[in-house]
């Protein structure tokens, strides 16, 4: 028995040191075919940008903005190396001691100088066409584009927007190739995409990386008023700005803008969404500029702090109304601020960037549906659009103010009345004051309150504006203002017509 299980043992032992042996053997074997797979897969993707990046390159191009400006050089007596130096001609102490007391200098010189931008840009037509953003070629006197191969032409500047930072330029050709461009509204966050441009000079750069996330606002909505931007870890650097995003299919998801930082990539760069560029591009090809839907509302986030100071659960979804613009097509609807919007067109609203954005994609006199919360109820609106003031006649307004009075205003929001140290008051704050205005020179600075006019109270602009223009035959206007502190009346004296 005993000789019997000792063989059964001895058995069991050879077939168990075996196996051992064997796994021993294959297990290096094992390791590096799943490590083949995994370099395979990674080659592949490699491929895959590659192949995208070489498709795409030849539509991409370098653009060259060339602007024309005055300098200003100056004299002072008193500088021990004499005339021809000053270091508050360098705009950093221009910047600084402009708000300081510095020498007094007087004028040496004008001198004339072309200033260059050099960014990218992307053929959307075998014809010509070409994509980039306003805040290159909106406002020079020469455009030129290089395409491979081909020499360095002047483009034609076909339309720019400033509210959306797209352009639309033209060169002459047949044949180019060319983007195509895809739907923005299915990008989703994690999404691998491209960016090629020109950052640096350096021709046709290709970085990669994922989309961060959607819907993303970093301006002053008074820099640039529609923004719901595409956030991309892709390596962005100056002179990208114009340049395609793209997604694995090789197709534009959005123009690169912006970067967060301080002039060079740490990885968080904006795109515009290809489909509102698609929508202004089509009209500044048509009619030279873009047309677009207006409600006339500003609107903040609705942050859980937000949405319970206006009564509203903590996690309430929607966009607070922080004021109605006056005769605008919100204001003749009924919508007020501290209403919350919810829903437009049947579809949730969520944030101010994408909801402004739909707006703005409708025309001018469609009819949408809005439902609003006001104190905790839902109402729902019917609004006809109207078409979005264009930056001239904003410009003009500004322009008008200030050569009345030397200063602008804007209506008093609560935000703003909280931030100030208004609350409980009425009036206008002063948002701008021309330098050497009378405004100015009799002390009236930004951030103010005027509460009366020729001492009739004034509620909002449109009544400021028609206490101005009611002014008597002297031309005199009696302001009644606040810095918060204490009030002060200001007499100025209007131009003759």
């Amino acid at each position: 028995m005993q000789t019997i299980g000792f063989r059964k043992n001895k058995t069991s032992y050879y077939v168990i040191s075996a196996s051992l042996v064997l796994l021993l053997f294959m297990t290096p074997f094992s390791a590096f075919a799943e490590d083949k797979s995994s370099i395979d897969t990674l080659r592949q993707m490699g491929r895959a940008f590659a192949d995208i990046a070489e498709k795409a390159s030849p539509a991409v191009v370098s653009i060259r903005a060339e602007r024309t400006v005055t300098q200003q050089y100056y004299t002072m007596p008193d500088w021990p190396f004499g005339d021809g130096f000053s270091p508050f001609d360098d705009d950093f102490f221009d910047r600084f001691f402009r708000q300081h007391s510095r020498p007094r200098r007087s004028p040496k010189r004008q001198q004339k100088s072309v200033q260059t931008a050099q960014a990218s840009g992307f053929i959307i037509s075998p014809d010509g066409y070409i994509l980039t953003n306003n805040h290159l070629v909106g406002e020079v006197d020469k455009v030129l584009v290089k395409v491979v191969g081909h020499e360095e032409t002047e483009a034609e500047v076909v339309g720019t927007d400033v509210g959306t930072d797209v352009a639309v330029v033209k060169i002459d050709g047949n044949d180019l190739p060319y983007l195509r461009l895809a739907d923005s509204d299915k990008l989703k966050v994690g999404e691998w995409v491209i960016a090629i441009g020109n950052p640096f000079g350096l021709s046709h750069t290709v970085t990669a990386g994922i989309v961060s996330a959607k819907g993303r606002s970093i301006f002053n909505p008074e820099e640039l008023e529609y923004q719901d931007f595409i956030q991309t870890d892709a390596a962005i650097n100056r002179g990208n700005s114009g340049g395609p995003l793209i997604n694995l299919d090789g197709k534009v998801v959005g123009i690169n803008t912006a970067i967060i930082g301080l002039g060079g990539n740490i990885g968080i760069g904006m795109a515009i969404p290809i489909n509102l560029a698609k929508h202004v591009q089509q009209q500044l090809i048509d009619t030279g500029k873009a047309v677009l839907g207006y409600l006339g509302i500003y609107m903040a986030e609705l942050t859980a702090e937000l949405a319970e100071g206006l009564g509203l659960a903590g996690d309430a979804k929607g966009v607070a109304v922080s004021q109605v613009t006056e005769d605008s097509p919100a204001e003749e609807a009924g919508i007020k601020h501290n209403d919350v919007i919810v829903e437009f067109e049947g579809e949730p609203v969520e944030n101010p960037g994408e909801f402004r954005n739909r707006v703005a994609m409708l025309k001018p006199g469609t009819k949408v549906k809005l439902v609003v919360l006001r104190d905790g109820k839902r109402k729902t609106f019917t609004i006809k659009l109207g078409e979005r003031p264009s930056e001239g006649k904003i410009a003009a307004a500004k322009s008008q103010a200030i050569e009345k009075l030397g200063l602008t205003v804007q209506n008093l929001t609560d935000d703003l009345a909280e931030r100030l140290g208004y609350e409980g008051l009425t009036g206008v704050v002063v948002t701008q004051v021309e330098p050497g205005s009378q405004a100015q020179r009799k002390g009236i600075k930004a951030g103010m309150l005027i509460m009366e006019v020729n001492r009739q109270g004034v509620a909002n602009t449109k009544e400021f504006d028609k206490a101005v223009e009611k002014a008597g035959e002297d031309r005199t206007i009696l302001l009644l203002i606040t810095d918060g502190r204490y009030a002060r009346y200001v007499i100025l004296k209007l131009p003759k017509e």
